[in-house]
């Protein structure tokens, strides 16, 4: 497995197939998706048809969810990262989104603010992307505070599959004035 990026308490790697057992422990708790459209997975084929198409889309884009293990314990306890729409969203596509998904246990630790930030200078250093765009249940004030703190900023509210979410986006020029502060 490849590791992508490492910060001060986080390994972001590549997802594989022997994340399974952990992806599937996430995926199919209901807190963690109750502002995902309450889609829970709870059968290893779905999970690993997911985690399939996350590696499609390091093939195909070069990028794609990434796990987070906690540094000191090796413990896989999420993901994060960037993926490259190509489905219609909110009058876009093709377009980079950031996101994120935690167990819950781990929630409030600063774990997803640290891999968002680590994700954006990726995208603008690395790939030398020009805009990252994210979105957020508009009820999920955790997610929507965690995206501006990490510099997005608030463009809208749209429907997304029947619920309101916030639409964001983060252009390089503006991630550059950020990085002198």
């Amino acid at each position: 497995m490849k590791i992508i990026i490492e910060t001060e308490r986080l390994i972001i790697r590549e997802i594989v197939s022997t994340d399974l057992e952990a992806m599937l422990a996430l995926h199919s708790d209901p807190a963690v998706h109750l502002y995902l459209g309450n889609k829970t997975i709870t059968k290893r084929e779905e999970m690993m048809e997911v985690i399939d198409s996350i590696r499609r889309q390091y093939i195909d884009f070069g990028v794609g969810r990434w796990a987070m293990i906690n540094k000191q314990t090796k413990q896989f306890i999420g993901w994060t990262g960037l993926q490259f729409v190509t489905k219609e969203t909110n009058n876009h596509q093709n377009f980079y989104d950031l996101g994120y998904r935690l167990m819950k246990r781990f929630w409030r630790q600063g774990y997803t603010t640290e891999s968002s930030f680590a994700s954006l200078e990726y995208a603008f250093e690395k790939l030398n992307l020009t805009e990252v765009y994210a979105m957020a249940d508009m009820r999920n004030n955790g997610s929507n505070k965690i995206l501006k703190n990490v510099g997005l900023k608030f463009i809208e509210t749209f429907d997304h599959d029947g619920i309101r979410h916030n639409w964001y986006k983060l252009e390089k020029s503006e991630y550059d004035k950020q990085k002198h502060y």
